[in-house]
């Protein structure tokens, strides 16, 4: 159906339910990578104010899941976002 899903924060939490294994199987060709500013701050920034900078732990976490590079990842991800706003 050509649908992106967008992953953030939550998705680097120990009680993440079903998330990892959403993002496990989901392409990465359809994965963007997002904050939640100011709120849902990813581990390790947890209890912080969030801030895209912190986009990065969400990215990370991707890789780690997906077993790929985070360089993979920002790479496709931002590719996605491209094409999404037509950027």
């Amino acid at each position: 159906m050509g649908w992106y899903i967008g992953v953030d924060g939550p998705l680097t939490y120990k009680n993440a339910a079903k998330l990892p294994e959403i993002v496990e199987k989901f392409p990465l060709e359809r994965i963007l990578v997002e904050t939640d500013a100011p709120y849902l701050a990813p581990v390790p920034m947890r209890g912080k104010q969030n801030e895209p900078a912190f986009v990065r732990y969400v990215a990370e976490k991707v890789a780690e899941i997906k077993g790929i590079s985070v360089e993979n990842v920002a790479k496709q991800t931002s590719a996605n976002a491209g094409e999404l706003y037509g950027i």
